[in-house]
């Protein structure tokens, strides 16, 4: 049911629908590459060979920290990158793109760029990209994930202290 004049609405849902038709395309045209669109976003924070941890991952890849370990592991598997322990604490986990997912990314990227961008720059004049652009980042700026919640302690623990 559609709630016309209703941005509370209208936004977001036609916001998935959008994000959910390109996802789709992304994960067709990656699949020659032996990528997802999930896995995408990941080689592309990591391209320029930086050891970052694996919250900054999350946070500039606008990925869900939830899903983000399970797919590095899969990735690791696959030889893409690489994961870690930081060097100064132990506990924080780190990750880097190794020369084959340098290469896949590569790959990938140049195989499909003229794909998406003809797709994409076909449908809006270059003001409409800038002007479109500009209202996404408004959104996610103005909505910022959640602060990450401390997991609880035992009640024995607690009842220690």
């Amino acid at each position: 049911m559609s709630l016309p004049g209703n941005a509370g609405h209208e936004i977001p849902m036609s916001l998935r629908g959008a994000y959910l038709a390109l996802h789709r395309l992304a994960d067709v045209d990656f699949t020659p590459y032996g990528i997802t669109a999930d896995q995408f976003p990941v080689l592309v924070v990591l391209r320029n060979g930086m050891v970052l941890t694996q919250a900054d991952v999350c946070r500039r890849s606008h990925t869900d920290p939830n899903t983000m370990g399970s797919m590095l592991a899969l990735m690791q598997t696959r030889g893409l990158v690489r994961r870690m322990r930081h060097p100064a604490d132990g506990r924080v986990p780190t990750v880097v793109l190794t020369p084959k997912g340098k290469r896949v990314f590569t790959r990938a990227f140049n195989g499909t760029e003229t794909a998406h961008g003809g797709r994409l720059s076909g449908l809006f004049r270059p003001e409409e990209v800038k002007a479109l652009v500009g209202f996404l980042h408004r959104i996610f700026q103005e909505f910022p994930p959640p602060p990450r919640r401390r997991k609880k302690q035992p009640l024995a623990t607690m009842m220690d202290a």
